[in-house]
């Protein structure tokens, strides 16, 4: 049976509960099925083709999923482009979204909030839309792009702006239940669908190497903890390498692996141009930490100039990344630099840039 468990003191939660309400610590699902190829529903294409290893039940979906798996080759260097800006409101985050709010829903849950840049909003306010739920979203008055604002907004979902706003989700989750995508352990179940796609699209095999963005991790997290529970039901040989990349301005993942720390350090954050990862203290960083030194992996950093120049290529190559996303293509010479020439090495894509057009702010530390 599945449990939600804290991931620091090992307390049971409730279904509902979004951090332990003993010691704060993050919670965790454990107990979950394991991976049964026999299961996979190959008649479904949305991640919703894994529901027998989902420990949820679908109530309402936007067919989110089955993202495209592309090979690329830049300047010499291949690798496979796994192309998440495809969901269905143009980034990952929906993947998370539909199995946290098909969960609250079964709770009976119909109000909902988050904090968010803006793509984590943009998918709540959706889901919940579809969903039939009322959902606000709190995002930093100083950093949040105004084409995801208006995103937002598109699909019903209630802004509010603030100067101090995790401060005031936290105080508004005391009434209100918090569909957090930093917090909550439903979040990271469905983000662990990405890793199944990924072997599935390979001919049932996983690549040697993974690079996403960084921020919160949710994607990161979801990938290694997908590649584990591959490799538990004996799937595969081993986990991939993960690489955790992050801009040079916001980067505590970076710094911490570095030091060999069990947590990422407290940062001043600086200008950065990739809203999306501007998270100076990550919910799950001691996890992320740990995957990267359980897989041999790594973190790196790269600055504004090599963020956009890479967005560029991409675009021009017919991707059409947001400039968050375009990390893990800055980072290509840094990885190359440290993995097996012949490796097969897999990309994450993470939103649109659609929603660049028209919103583009410049370079901000967070809020």
């Amino acid at each position: 049976m599945t449990n939600i468990q804290c991931s620091e003191c090992g307390g049971q939660a409730g279904p509902t509960d979004w951090r332990c309400k003993t010691c704060g610590g993050s919670l965790d699902l454990v107990g979950l099925p394991l991976v049964d190829p026999a299961s996979i529903d190959a008649s479904d294409f949305s991640l919703w083709r894994y529901r027998a290893m989902l420990p949820v039940e679908r109530r309402f979906s936007l067919g989110e999923g089955m993202t495209p798996l592309v090979p690329v080759e830049l300047d010499g260097a291949r690798f496979y482009a796994k192309l998440e800006y495809l969901n269905p409101t143009g980034s990952f985050k929906d993947r998370g979204t539909t199995t946290v709010l098909n969960h609250l829903a079964a709770c009976g849950v119909t109000q909902v909030i988050d904090n968010s840049s803006g793509n984590a909003g943009a998918s709540l306010a959706a889901f919940a839309a579809v969903g039939g739920m009322e959902a606000t979203v709190f995002v930093p008055a100083s950093t949040a792009v105004e084409s995801k604002k208006r995103l937002i907004r598109s699909f019903g979902g209630v802004i509010i702006e603030s100067r101090d706003y995790l401060a005031d989700v936290y105080r508004a989750a005391e009434e209100t239940t918090y569909a957090s995508h930093a917090w909550s352990p439903y979040f990271v179940l469905g983000q662990q669908t990405v890793a199944w796609e990924t072997w599935e699209q390979l001919g049932r095999r996983a690549p040697d190497v993974v690079a996403t963005p960084v921020g919160h991790g949710g994607l990161f997290l979801g990938f290694y903890r997908g590649f584990k529970a591959l490799r538990d039901a004996g799937l595969i040989d081993r986990v991939p390498r993960m690489i955790a990349v992050q801009s040079a301005g916001v980067d505590p993942v970076a710094r911490g692996w570095e030091a060999n720390a069990a947590k990422p350090p407290r940062i001043q954050p600086g200008p950065s141009v990739a809203d999306g990862i501007l998270v100076d203290r990550p919910v799950r960083g001691r996890q992320i930490l740990q995957a990267l030194y359980d897989t041999d992996g790594f973190a790196l950093r790269v600055d504004n100039e090599a963020i956009t120049a890479a967005r560029n290529c991409m675009r021009a190559r017919g991707l059409m990344i947001e400039t968050t996303s375009a990390v893990t293509a800055a980072a290509l010479p840094q990885i190359i630099e440290r993995i097996d020439e012949d490796a097969d090495l897999a990309l994450a894509f993470t939103g649109s840039g659609l929603k660049d057009i028209g919103g583009s702010k410049p370079p901000a530390a967070p809020g």
